[in-house]
Protein backbone atom coordinates (compact mmCIF):
# COMPACT_ATOMS: atom_id res chain seq x y z
CA UNK A 1 0.00 0.00 0.00
CA UNK A 2 1.52 3.65 -1.25
CA UNK A 3 1.18 6.12 1.56
CA UNK A 4 -0.69 9.58 0.07
CA UNK A 5 0.45 11.94 2.65
CA UNK A 6 -1.21 13.42 5.40
CA UNK A 7 -3.59 15.82 5.54
CA UNK A 8 -5.42 18.54 7.85
CA UNK A 9 -8.20 15.67 8.74
CA UNK A 10 -5.24 13.97 10.40
CA UNK A 11 -4.65 16.95 13.01
CA UNK A 12 -7.89 18.32 13.08
CA UNK A 13 -8.68 14.29 14.81
CA UNK A 14 -7.24 15.91 18.12
CA UNK A 15 -9.38 18.81 18.13
CA UNK A 16 -12.29 15.77 18.65
CA UNK A 17 -14.22 16.05 21.93
CA UNK A 18 -14.19 12.92 23.76
CA UNK A 19 -11.94 9.54 24.34
CA UNK A 20 -14.07 7.07 22.76
CA UNK A 21 -14.68 9.77 19.72
CA UNK A 22 -11.32 10.66 19.22
CA UNK A 23 -10.08 6.98 19.30
CA UNK A 24 -12.40 5.82 16.79
CA UNK A 25 -10.64 8.59 15.05
CA UNK A 26 -6.94 7.51 15.45
CA UNK A 27 -8.45 4.22 14.54
CA UNK A 28 -9.79 4.99 11.41
CA UNK A 29 -7.34 7.90 9.73
CA UNK A 30 -4.07 7.86 11.60
CA UNK A 31 -3.25 4.04 12.22
CA UNK A 32 -3.72 2.47 8.50
CA UNK A 33 -1.31 5.07 7.62
CA UNK A 34 1.35 4.36 10.45
CA UNK A 35 1.20 0.67 9.64
CA UNK A 36 1.79 1.74 6.01
CA UNK A 37 4.62 3.99 6.61
CA UNK A 38 6.31 2.24 9.30
CA UNK A 39 6.45 -1.01 7.76
CA UNK A 40 8.49 0.52 5.23
CA UNK A 41 10.75 2.26 7.97
CA UNK A 42 10.90 -0.51 10.12
CA UNK A 43 12.49 -2.39 6.91
CA UNK A 44 15.33 0.17 6.57
CA UNK A 45 16.08 0.57 9.81
CA UNK A 46 16.70 -3.49 9.96
CA UNK A 47 19.33 -2.77 7.58
CA UNK A 48 20.61 0.63 8.41
CA UNK A 49 20.84 -0.45 12.48
CA UNK A 50 21.99 -4.36 11.56
CA UNK A 51 19.66 -5.59 13.86
CA UNK A 52 16.28 -6.93 13.45
CA UNK A 53 13.63 -3.77 13.99
CA UNK A 54 9.94 -3.88 15.26
CA UNK A 55 7.33 -1.79 14.62
CA UNK A 56 4.78 -1.15 17.56
CA UNK A 57 2.31 1.53 16.97
CA UNK A 58 0.02 3.04 20.18
CA UNK A 59 -2.41 1.92 21.59
CA UNK A 60 -3.31 3.96 24.45
CA UNK A 61 -4.53 1.48 26.17
CA UNK A 62 -4.00 2.91 29.69
CA UNK A 63 -6.34 5.78 29.00
CA UNK A 64 -9.88 5.78 30.47
CA UNK A 65 -10.74 9.67 30.89
CA UNK A 66 -8.94 11.79 28.73
CA UNK A 67 -8.48 11.40 25.09
CA UNK A 68 -4.81 11.65 23.57
CA UNK A 69 -2.52 14.75 22.94
CA UNK A 70 -0.72 12.85 20.18
CA UNK A 71 -0.12 9.52 18.34
CA UNK A 72 2.82 8.03 17.12
CA UNK A 73 4.16 4.71 16.06
CA UNK A 74 7.51 3.38 17.18
CA UNK A 75 10.24 1.27 15.84
CA UNK A 76 12.59 -0.64 18.41
CA UNK A 77 14.75 -3.69 18.40
CA UNK A 78 12.44 -5.03 20.96
CA UNK A 79 9.40 -7.75 19.52
CA UNK A 80 7.57 -6.99 22.88
CA UNK A 81 7.72 -3.43 23.65
CA UNK A 82 9.76 0.20 22.72
CA UNK A 83 9.28 2.42 25.86
CA UNK A 84 12.33 0.60 27.92
CA UNK A 85 14.49 0.84 24.56
CA UNK A 86 15.92 3.85 22.38
CA UNK A 87 13.53 4.04 19.69
CA UNK A 88 12.60 5.78 16.76
CA UNK A 89 9.43 7.32 16.10
CA UNK A 90 6.56 9.48 13.94
CA UNK A 91 3.98 11.14 15.54
CA UNK A 92 1.44 14.05 15.43
CA UNK A 93 0.59 16.28 17.55
CA UNK A 94 -2.38 18.82 15.94
CA UNK A 95 -0.06 21.64 14.63
CA UNK A 96 2.82 19.06 13.61
CA UNK A 97 4.39 16.03 12.77
CA UNK A 98 7.37 14.74 14.69
CA UNK A 99 10.24 12.47 13.67
CA UNK A 100 12.49 11.55 16.78
CA UNK A 101 15.19 9.39 17.98
CA UNK A 102 13.70 9.07 21.18
CA UNK A 103 15.47 7.97 24.57
CA UNK A 104 12.39 8.67 27.36
CA UNK A 105 12.70 7.87 31.18
CA UNK A 106 11.31 4.04 31.25
CA UNK A 107 14.89 2.85 30.18
CA UNK A 108 16.51 1.11 32.88
CA UNK A 109 20.02 1.88 31.14
CA UNK A 110 19.22 5.43 30.82
CA UNK A 111 22.19 6.82 33.03
CA UNK A 112 24.55 4.60 30.75
CA UNK A 113 23.39 5.69 27.70
CA UNK A 114 23.58 9.27 28.43
CA UNK A 115 27.29 8.79 29.99
CA UNK A 116 27.92 7.30 26.65
CA UNK A 117 26.64 10.62 25.13
CA UNK A 118 28.93 12.32 27.36
CA UNK A 119 31.84 10.84 26.84
CA UNK A 120 31.24 10.87 22.74
CA UNK A 121 29.88 14.44 23.08
CA UNK A 122 32.10 15.99 20.33
CA UNK A 123 31.04 13.16 17.66
CA UNK A 124 27.54 13.47 18.95
CA UNK A 125 27.28 17.17 18.75
CA UNK A 126 28.80 17.13 14.78
CA UNK A 127 25.78 14.64 14.36
CA UNK A 128 22.82 16.42 15.34
CA UNK A 129 22.45 19.46 12.39
CA UNK A 130 21.77 23.01 13.38
CA UNK A 131 18.29 23.10 12.11
CA UNK A 132 17.49 19.79 13.89
CA UNK A 133 15.04 19.82 17.42
CA UNK A 134 15.90 18.04 20.58
CA UNK A 135 12.98 17.74 22.86
CA UNK A 136 12.93 16.98 26.93
CA UNK A 137 9.28 15.76 27.63
CA UNK A 138 7.99 13.65 25.22
CA UNK A 139 4.59 14.63 26.43
CA UNK A 140 5.07 18.24 25.46
CA UNK A 141 5.00 19.87 22.06
CA UNK A 142 7.99 22.32 23.11
CA UNK A 143 11.39 21.48 21.83
CA UNK A 144 14.41 23.63 21.01
CA UNK A 145 16.28 24.13 17.84
CA UNK A 146 20.27 22.80 17.85
CA UNK A 147 21.39 26.25 16.47
CA UNK A 148 19.46 27.95 19.15
CA UNK A 149 20.81 25.48 22.10
CA UNK A 150 24.05 25.60 20.85
CA UNK A 151 26.98 23.12 22.55
CA UNK A 152 26.52 24.23 25.73
CA UNK A 153 22.60 23.83 25.75
CA UNK A 154 23.17 20.06 24.19
CA UNK A 155 25.82 19.51 26.93
CA UNK A 156 23.48 20.42 29.98
CA UNK A 157 20.49 18.62 28.34
CA UNK A 158 22.34 15.20 28.34
CA UNK A 159 23.53 16.24 31.89
CA UNK A 160 20.15 16.46 32.73
CA UNK A 161 19.39 12.87 31.15
CA UNK A 162 21.84 11.71 33.05
CA UNK A 163 21.06 13.31 36.65
CA UNK A 164 17.09 13.73 37.14
CA UNK A 165 15.41 10.72 36.58
CA UNK A 166 12.20 11.62 35.08
CA UNK A 167 14.45 13.74 32.40
CA UNK A 168 14.25 12.24 28.37
CA UNK A 169 15.85 13.13 25.43
CA UNK A 170 14.67 13.19 22.12
CA UNK A 171 16.54 14.67 18.97
CA UNK A 172 15.30 14.64 15.41
CA UNK A 173 12.97 16.78 13.39
CA UNK A 174 9.62 18.77 13.74
CA UNK A 175 7.24 19.26 10.41
CA UNK A 176 4.34 22.09 10.97
CA UNK A 177 0.56 20.61 9.85
CA UNK A 178 1.19 23.22 6.61
CA UNK A 179 3.60 22.38 5.73
CA UNK A 180 3.12 21.36 1.78
CA UNK A 181 5.57 18.29 1.96
CA UNK A 182 3.20 16.17 4.51
CA UNK A 183 0.82 15.68 1.59
CA UNK A 184 3.04 14.63 -0.37
CA UNK A 185 3.78 10.36 0.86
CA UNK A 186 7.57 9.74 -0.70
CA UNK A 187 9.00 13.27 0.04
CA UNK A 188 7.61 12.82 3.58
CA UNK A 189 8.95 9.23 3.96
CA UNK A 190 12.71 10.31 2.16
CA UNK A 191 13.04 13.16 4.70
CA UNK A 192 12.14 10.69 7.39
CA UNK A 193 14.28 8.42 6.20
CA UNK A 194 17.06 10.89 5.62
CA UNK A 195 16.72 12.04 9.64
CA UNK A 196 16.73 8.81 10.87
CA UNK A 197 20.23 7.66 8.77
CA UNK A 198 21.34 11.25 10.14
CA UNK A 199 20.77 10.05 13.82
CA UNK A 200 21.47 6.07 13.40
CA UNK A 201 25.64 7.29 14.69
CA UNK A 202 23.67 8.37 18.26
CA UNK A 203 21.68 4.93 18.32
CA UNK A 204 24.65 2.86 18.00
CA UNK A 205 26.48 4.89 20.61
CA UNK A 206 23.23 4.52 22.51
CA UNK A 207 23.98 0.80 22.72
CA UNK A 208 27.54 0.76 23.46
CA UNK A 209 28.91 -1.42 26.41
CA UNK A 210 31.51 0.26 28.56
Amino acid sequence: MHFEGFDQSDFDTFKIEGLDRRMGAIQERIRPKFQTIGLELTTELTEAAETEMFLHIAKHARRTVNPPQDTWLAIAANKRGYKQHPHFQVGLFDDHVFIWLAFIYELPNKTEIAKNFLEEFENVSKTIPNDFYISLDHMKKEAKAMDSMGKQGLLAALKRFRDVKKAEFLVGQQIQANDPILTDGDKFLSVVKDTFKTLMPLYKISLLQK
